[in-house]
This record gives C-alpha cells, sequence and structure tokens, in this order.
C-alpha cells in the first residue's frame, strides 16, 4: 500500500545515579546510561537539542561508560557486562561483548590498550583490547584481589619522564591503593591513607612540564579533596641537599610522625574530629631498562570547600583547574593561586582556592549531584543529577591575564527526564504540548520551542507542574491550561496553568495565543510536608527578570514552574491506577485498583463542577486497566480490565447504561482505543493479540464483534489510532508490544477488517521495555504524523512517521 519511514523528534532520558555513568568525548558527544540504554547527546549541537539517540544491548542498569576514542566507546552495567562500541560512518555498533564480572561493575577506566573494571565481588580485573578491522578481541590480563572491600574509584597514568604505569585504586576502605607496572603485571607498591571515609573520585593531573609532578586528586565522601604530588626521589634528593645535610630518609620524618600520632590522640575530641595531616612521604621503587628507578608520593594540600561527600572529580582538558561535584549541590572549579610563593616555600607549592561555584549553595536539593564533567574543551562544566536531569554552565568571559579568577560563567540549557518507569502520557487538546507522569512522582510538560526553521522545532522540557509524594499512574487534559492527574492515592487531582507557564509558551511560540489569558496566580508552591500545590500571587523574584525568554532549565523545573491545584475528585476506595477525559472535554473518568466487583467500577465525572456524573460503571471484578471515550460525541465509554473483558456503556440523559460485554481474551487486557471515525475499537491484551471490534448492526448496539485477530510474539500493552485526515481512504493502528517494539499497520476505510503490516519500529528507535502509552498528536499534515511512546524503560520519545500515501 504504502512505504513509510520513522524518524526521532524528541527522547526524554534520565541518567542513572551511579559516578561513573557518563562520559564526554572530545568531540563533546556525551554518553550516558538512562536505565538500561546509552543515551546519545551532542552538547555542541546548533539548535540545542538534547538526546539525539539511544543505544540498546546491555541486559541491566548501565552504571559507567568511559570514551576510549572519540569514535570509541566502552559501558558497563550491574550484571557485571562490559560492551565496547565503535562508530561505523553514523551507526555505533558493539564490537565486543565481555562477562567480566559475576557481580555490579562500579568502576571503569582504559588507558593506553587496557581496560579496568572493578566489581562489587571485591576485585579488579585488567584486559588487553586488541581492535580488529569490524570486530575487537578482550582478553583478560590480570585479577587484583580486594580481600573484601569494594572498589569505587580508580585513575591510572604513566610515571613522570618513565614507561612505567601508576594505578590508584581508592574504596570503602578509606585508603588510596598504589599498585605500579613496568613490564609484567601490576604489583602493589604503597597504600596512602588520611581520608576518613570512602574515597569516591580519583584523577591524575599529567606533568605539564619536565619539572611539574604528576599530581593525584582523590576526593571522599568526607567532604574533602585531597592532592598527592607524586614525582622522581632523585630529583627531590638533589633538591634537598641544596638546603640540608640530611640524605633521603632523614629522622626529621619520624619526628613529624611522631609529633602526628600525638596530634591525633590529643585531636580525637577537638572539634575538627582528629583530621589528621600526614606529611608523610612514601617511596616507590619501579624497574626498568635503565635500572631502578625511584619514586616519591607526598600528600600536597587539602581541598575543603564541600559541605558533604565528593561524588566526582575530573581535571580540565588544559589541566589548569579542577572540577568536583558533591551531594552538597555544588560544583567547585578548583585552581591554584600561585602568587602566595614564598622564599621558603618551593616554587611548585601554591594555594588551591575555589574560583567559581554553580548549583544550589546551602539548599540541600534531595541527593545533589551524582557526577560532573568537563566539555568542549574546558569551556563547559556540566554535572547530572540525583533526579537524572543535567545541569550546565558555560564560560563567556576569559580573564585578561590568563587566569581563572576572573573568568565568568552563565547557565546554559541541558537534558532531563524521568528517573523511572513512564506510566502515562496525554497530548494537550490541540496537539501543542504533552504532559508525561511515572513512578519518580512528578509530572513533567514537554513541547516543541519553534526555531528559524519551522520544520526543526526543538522539543524540551517546559514545567514540572507537579512534584509529588506518591508514584503517579495517569494523566488526562481537560482543556488547554488544566490537566487532571491520579497517583498511588485515593484522590485525582487537577491543576491549572499559573501566569508563568502561559507566558512561557507563548514566548517560545509553542502555541498561539491570540487574547490574553485571564487572571491566574504567578506560580504555586507546596508546604513543608504538604503534598498539595498551593497558589502564589506574586512571582518569586529570580523569575521576573531574565526568565521568559528562554526554556527553565533544570534547577528551575525542580523547583519553580508548580502549578497550583485547584481542585481534589475524591471517590474511590483504593489507589487511583487510571484516568481519561470525554473528547468533548466536560467529563472525567477514574478507576481504581480492585479485587473484587464492589470496587473494580469506574467513576464518571463533570467537569464543571466535579460532581459524578450518574452511578458508578459497574460490572468488572478486578483492577480497570484502561477507559476510552468513543468519538466524536462520546456516546459509549469502553473499559478493559484485569479480569480478561471489556465492557461498554451507552449514554444517557443521567449516565452511562451497560450494554455489552465479552470475554475472549485469554490474559489481562492492557489497552483499548477506539478509532478517529469511533465506528471501530482495539484490546490490546497479554495473551499476545489484539482484537478489533465493530458493531453488527447500526439498530442493534449491543451487539459487537470481533472482525479481526492480529497475533503477535509478545504480550501486545499499548494501542492507538491515526486517521489521514476527514475524507481520506486510509487509517493506521500503532500497537506496543513488551519488548518495547512499535508495531505500524495500515487498513482501508472500506475494508475495516484487513489490516496490513507497514513497519516495525524496533529498539533502536522505540524502546527496550513494556510499553505503557501510545498516543498520535492531532496534526493537520495528512502523510507526516507524530507518535508519543512512553515505556517501563524511563524514557519518553516523540517519534515522527513519515507515511507515503497512494
Amino acid at each position: 500500500m504504502s512505504k513509510s519511514s520513522v524518524s526521532t523528534a524528541y527522547i526524554s532520558a534520565s541518567t542513572n545515579r551511579f559516578n561513573h555513568a557518563a562520559d564526554a568525548s572530545a568531540s563533546s558527544v556525551i554518553a550516558c546510561g538512562s536505565g538500561k540504554l546509552i543515551a546519545l547527546w551532542n552538547t555542541q549541537d546548533p539548535n540545542g537539542r538534547g538526546v539525539f539517540q539511544t543505544l540498546p544491548g546491555h541486559n541491566g542498569l548501565v552504571t559507567c561508560i568511559r570514551f576510549v576514542a572519540s569514535d570509541a566507546f566502552a559501558s558497563a552495567d550491574d550484571k557485571g557486562t562490559v560492551r565496547y562500541w565503535r562508530l561505523f560512518g553514523t551507526e555505533w555498533r558493539t564490537t565486543a561483548i565481555v562477562q567480566a564480572h559475576q557481580k555490579a561493575i562500579s568502576v571503569l577506566r582504559e588507558f593506553d590498550n587496557f581496560l579496568l573494571t572493578g566489581s562489587s565481588d571485591s576485585s579488579i580485573k585488567i584486559w588487553e583490547v586488541q581492535r580488529g578491522d569490524v570486530d575487537d578481541e578482550v582478553k583478560e590480563f590480570q585479577t587484583i584481589s580486594l580481600q573484601g572491600w569494594y572498589p569505587l574509584s580508580m585513575a591510572i597514568a604513566f610515571l613522570p619522564s618513565s614507561e612505567a604505569i601508576i594505578l590508584a585504586i581508592g574504596g570503602t576502605d578509606r585508603k588510596v591503593h598504589i599498585w605500579t607496572r613496568s613490564h609484567g603485571p601490576f604489583i602493589r607498591s604503597v597504600t596512602l591513607s588520611g581520608h576518613e571515609d570512602w574515597i569516591r573520585a580519583l584523577a591524575f593531573r599529567a606533568p605539564s612540564t619536565p619539572n611539574d609532578p604528576l599530581v593525584l586528586a582523590s576526593g571522599s565522601q568526607d567532604g574533602t579533596i585531597r592532592l598527592w604530588n607524586v614525582e622522581s626521589f632523585t630529583k627531590m634528593q638533589a633538591q634537598s641537599q641544596t638546603h640540608t645535610k640530611y640524605s633521603g630518609d632523614d629522622p626529621s620524618d619520624d619526628l613529624l610522625d611522631a609529633f602526628e600520632a600525638s596530634l591525633g590522640d590529643l585531636g580525637a575530641d577537638s572539634e575538627e574530629g582528629g583530621r589528621q595531616i600526614s606529611l608523610k612521604r612514601h617511596i616507590l621503587t619501579v624497574k626498568s631498562n635503565s635500572g631502578a628507578q625511584q619514586y616519591s608520593i607526598t600528600f600536597d594540600a587539602l581541598l575543603i570547600g564541600h559541605e558533604a561527600g565528593i561524588t566526582s572529580l575530573s581535571w580540565s582538558p588544559s589541566n589548569a583547574s579542577l572540577l568536583s561535584t558533591s551531594t552538597d549541590s555544588s560544583l567547585i572549579i578548583w585552581a591554584p593561586s600561585s602568587i602566595v610563593s614564598t622564599a621558603y616555600s618551593s616554587s611548585t607549592s601554591s594555594i588551591w582556592i575555589n574560583i567559581q561555584r554553580f548549583g544550589d549553595v546551602g539548599g540541600q536539593r534531595l541527593g545533589g549531584f551524582t557526577g560532573g564533567l568537563w566539555s568542549n574543551g574546558g569551556a563547559e562544566a556540566m554535572a547530572w543529577g540525583w533526579s537524572g536531569g543535567w545541569r550546565r554552565w558555560r564560560r563567556i568571559r576569559s580573564d585578561s591575564y590568563g587566569g581563572a579568577a576572573g573568568e565568568e560563567w552563565e547557565e546554559v540549557g541541558a537534558i532531563s527526564g524521568h528517573s523511572g518507569p513512564v506510566k502515562g502520557l496525554d497530548w494537550s487538546p490541540e496537539g501543542d504540548y504533552l504532559v508525561s507522569v511515572g513512578l519518580d512522582q512528578t509530572t513533567r510538560i514537554h513541547g516543541a520551542i519553534t526555531s528559524s526553521t519551522p520544520e526543526q522545532s526543538i522539543w524540551h522540557e517546559l514545567s514540572r507542574p507537579q512534584v509529588h509524594g506518591y508514584d503517579l499512574m495517569g494523566a488526562a487534559w481537560l482543556g488547554p491550561w488544566t490537566f487532571a492527574s491520579v497517583a498511588d492515592e485515593k484522590v485525582a487531582r487537577i491543576f491549572e496553568a499559573p501566569r508563568n507557564f502561559v507566558k512561557e509558551v507563548q514566548v517560545l511560540g509553542v502555541k498561539d495565543l491570540a487574547q490574553s489569558e485571564g487572571d491566574r496566580p504567578a506560580t504555586a508552591s507546596v508546604p513543608p510536608l504538604g503534598l498539595s500545590n498551593k497558589a502564589v500571587s506574586d512571582a518569586p523574584s529570580e523569575l521576573n527578570s531574565s526568565r521568559p525568554h528562554r526554556r527553565p532549565f533544570e534547577g528551575e523545573l525542580a523547583s519553580i514552574t508548580l502549578w497550583p491545584e485547584i481542585e481534589k475528585v475524591f471517590g474511590h476506595g483504593y489507589e487511583s491506577i487510571t484516568i481519561s477525559a470525554s473528547n468533548s472535554l466536560d467529563l472525567l473518568a477514574t478507576a481504581c485498583r480492585a479485587t473484587s466487583p464492589q470496587h473494580a467500577v469506574i467513576r464518571v465525572y463533570t467537569t464543571a463542577g466535579y460532581q459524578p456524573f450518574g452511578v458508578p460503571l459497574e460490572g468488572h471484578s478486578l483492577t480497570v486497566t484502561r477507559i476510552a471515550f468513543s468519538p466524536p460525541n462520546d456516546r459509549y465509554v469502553l473499559t478493559v480490565s484485569r479480569d480478561r473483558t471489556w465492557r461498554l456503556f451507552e449514554k444517557k440523559e443521567n449516565g452511562y447504561m451497560p450494554i455489552a460485554a465479552d470475554k475472549s481474551h485469554g490474559r489481562i487486557i492492557w489497552d483499548c482505543a477506539w478509532s478517529c471515525e469511533g465506528d471501530l475499537f482495539a484490546t490490546a491484551s497479554r495473551d499476545k493479540t489484539v482484537k478489533i471490534w465493530k458493531q453488527h448492526s447500526d439498530s442493534d448496539p449491543a451487539r459487537w464483534g470481533a472482525i479481526t485477530t492480529m497475533k503477535f510474539e509478545e504480550a501486545a500493552t499499548a494501542v492507538a489510532f491515526c486517521s489521514a485526515g476527514a475524507d481520506a481512504q486510509e487509517r493506521w493502528l500503532a500497537v506496543g508490544l513488551e519488548t518495547g517494539e512499535i508495531k505500524i499497520y495500515s487498513s482501508l476505510m472500506s475494508t475495516p477488517d484487513q489490516w496490513t503490516p507497514l513497519l516495525t519500529i524496533d529498539s533502536n528507535l522505540a524502546h527496550v521495555d513494556q510499553i505503557n502509552h501510545l498516543a498520535w498528536r492531532a496534526t493537520d499534515n495528512p502523510s507526516r504524523k507524530q507518535l508519543a511512546s512512553c515505556s517501563e524503560d524511563g524514557t519518553l520519545k516523540v517519534l515522527i512517521v513519515q507515511f507515503e500515501i497512494d
């Protein structure tokens, strides 16, 4: 009948709560683990697009990603699997898969042709990677057993002016373990103590001149960062002999150690918690071709500035500054101020100061930042938070003297998404924007911001109307500025758009407004310990000045884009499970979890006063999973349930009355949908079929029969109809499966019982887990349609389906 193509308009995906779950390539592409998927985001996209692709493949949550080159990266998951990816043209392919460990992998590093994995089976494995043309070979080189503690961070580098390799390992035993390798395997060298809690971050800075030391930064959950200098010991001896007559192991070292030990006894009760500053010099010896070489590791600086644990450290590409993120919701850029170098201190030592601090100062947002990265050659610093959204800052002006202290930075937009399964979505009545709800207890509104080219409008999250205390299950629009949502509680809540949102969609060109929208509250806030959003009439100051000309960023979405709640709708005795609005938008229907016929009822309310419309619709015996009103005039209500039946109710003056029912599916019916003309409906079930139902004769509304049954390899979990237009000959049906695939069928109006498969959207473009909801956008274009889908895998996608109509 017709050939068709699919492309992606929008992907909303969050980033996993693991310190190493994202990495940036040299070309500023960020790969981050999002559930079991890997999301790719080009931070230098000229239009500011977000995630442009998701890569399926892992069976567990992705915990670590590291770029090896700009066209290759390695990823690891919590099932112990490592995958090696390479870019061929425009397509990323897996070139090697290794079951590296039996337990979750917590840290992954690459160096030279080595790949290092650390796992919660308390071991570190070192792998050799041999790159082929199409496939890569990964062979085990060495296993380091850690005797019961878990690795959380690793860093690896060449020793100064040497071919030997130094490996630092940090973890749950609060010490930094140094291993070295010259020819054969890695061997244990020294242990650096000092941190008082788990070490979550380690990073080496390569020396910029031959005289500079190699610097190791270590960050711990005790809130401090320590810098350690690694330098050639012979060089240090030469320096020290010009000052003193002592040779290497001078007795002053022992005296210092004794002094520190006594300090530790004294300071145990003091306010500082007896934080020990050990100045001990650790000596390590590496054998090389020219004989043995000695290196010393000394403690150089203690950076105190974060109020909670450090989650990540990374040196800037120019090696001048250090970026740290913490669970106190701040991100700090540290740099040495070398002006303070005095006569008695050596020329290399300097005082480290924090030159920039981003994030929420003092405001303890839940969980803070999970990890941070440099991008765009050090001109951008970014971090992702506990809730999976990113924040990003760009340097807009450098200091004229080349120092870091006079730089100016500004926040720019980044990406975000639900950090858990997305349960429901709904297009606004004109199809201007999309609301989605999920188990991360948030409701989000997404819209396409018009850019210079109309075909290329860029999608972003516009608002987060509800940040709730219960898992959200569904949402439905009741008008252009009103929607209702249901959560894991007995009430449905109605929300009305605040003034800020109306202004925002007008400025960004998401929706055309002819007249100004009446008197609305400016925004909303949640009282402490409360669940209801209360209206606020005067806007907070941070909104008024610069805000309206751009989309809100993650920090604002999390705090100041709430919508006021105007009504609660009561009635059910158990937690709500699904919600639906009529086509005329004047009725609202809800259902709740049920194990008995008494509670498996559908309650219909008028949206004028939120009063019950007729009696509750009875007949089901278990939870009702979906409710659908028939277009165009809501004559029927169709309901499907866990009890494997569908039921049909017809509208009378004082409510809906039951007229038909059927139990021909063998398992739970997940979803149902009406065709746009209202003459057919479809039911999707776990018995791996979708059935299309039609009225036998117009005279008898009670007799509906299945005119066709489509069989699938997997359970069908979502269905949605789409029509080409008012007098078109063709219509389409999208079916979402439990595996995350979407299949699209087409049929002619004249033969409603014949549906031919048009295309299959596989997991590369669609999802990798059960699809919870599908919805077509109301657009005028008869051949170019947009399909929104949301899934258990935590992503929400808007796909452009280009039909070729004969």
